[in-house]
């Protein structure tokens, strides 16, 4: 594993990890998001946040390959290290409609899931 290894953060452990030190943040596609996992590779990775669904979503919808990247509790982040923070935003579903389910259970809508990717390098 790398000195500085790529932290695969979620919402509370950016906030977390944010505590001391300047950063830069940078909105990225999905696309950027999974070319630098590649180019890092697996062995360099580390994933700091414990989110079934996070990595779910990441897997099945970002189209980033499975893998099973080493968890680690990290606290901070050292000067020139990047990180990639997947951040979920939910908001209520403005309608409700019931839908069947696979044996014709109703199941209702109730709110609207959201996922977008930043970048984030420690300056200093």
């Amino acid at each position: 594993m790398a000195k500085d290894p790529l932290l695969l953060l979620d919402n509370s452990m950016l906030a977390y990890i944010l505590g001391n030190g300047d950063y830069r943040f940078t909105n990225i596609a999905f696309e950027e998001a999974k070319a630098i996992m590649e180019m890092k590779g697996t062995a360099d990775i580390v994933r700091v946040f414990s989110n079934p669904e996070l990595e779910h979503i990441m897997f099945e919808y970002l189209d980033i390959e499975r893998q099973d990247f080493a968890f680690a509790p990290v606290k901070d982040m050292h000067v020139g290290q990047d990180a990639l923070a997947f951040k979920l935003y939910i908001t209520p579903s403005g309608t409700q409609p019931i839908v069947l389910g696979e044996d014709g259970q109703q199941a209702k809508k109730i709110k609207n899931l959201y996922i977008y990717c930043q970048h984030v390098v420690r300056l200093k």
